[in-house]
């Protein structure tokens, strides 16, 4: 028997197999642009991207107007990331999101009134330092100093919330609150602090990734 009458049964039976599991391939959705500035078609309790950039905006706006750290004379030296940014709510987001936006914000508008300090890269940094003082590779075309830049202020604060559920109708509300708080990495003062809060209702929650 050749293999070609072999295989003929079989790939009848296999069509006939997918013939009597009734799924049938649906085209699926065209993906569109939404306005990340506005609610999209999905909305929950959660944290979302319209409350993203709101409190993002505000909090740059805040900053730039403390005089303790957009006024000084001598630019500080600022690190602001999301070591110290504890997420103590029942939302589940990306913290680095947050935090990333407002850096990237003042970086723009600050006009060389702050100075930022990528504390996140200093094994990067020191890799590359250790090269070029044993020889390895040749210096930059900056200077060289004689070691990476300490900073004078650093972004702490955290995400809370307050739920409640209506066990009768299903309607959930959450509160959030978050404080942002701009730390002296000298005396541990705090020489700003900024708050956002909003409230959300809905009757089906989403999932949140």
């Amino acid at each position: 028997m050749t293999r070609q009458m072999l295989a003929a049964p079989l790939l009848l039976l296999l069509l006939a197999g997918c013939a009597t599991t009734g799924v049938v391939n649906s085209p699926g959705r065209r993906s569109t642009y939404v306005d990340p500035g506005s609610p999209g078609p999905n909305q929950g309790v959660g944290i979302e991207s319209q409350d993203i950039q709101s409190m993002t905006d505000q909090m740059t706006r805040d900053i730039l107007a403390s005089p303790a750290l957009a006024g000084r004379s001598t630019p500080p030296r600022v690190i602001l990331d999301a070591a110290y940014f504890d997420n103590e709510s029942s939302s589940r987001i990306n913290k680095n999101i947050l935090t990333d936006r407002i850096r990237v914000g003042l970086m723009r508008s600050s006009q060389g009134r702050m100075v930022f300090v990528g504390r996140e890269y200093v094994d990067m940094v020191e890799k590359e330092r250790l090269l070029k003082r044993e020889g390895v590779t040749t210096p930059g075309t900056g200077n060289m100093s004689g070691a990476t830049a300490g900073a004078d202020y650093r972004l702490g604060g955290r995400i809370t919330s307050l739920d409640e559920v209506n066990p009768r109708t299903g309607l959930a509300d959450r509160y959030h609150q978050i404080t942002f708080e701009m730390i002296d990495l000298e005396t541990s003062q705090i020489v700003w602090s900024g708050i956002y809060e909003f409230k959300k209702a809905s009757q089906d929650d989403i999932l949140y990734r």
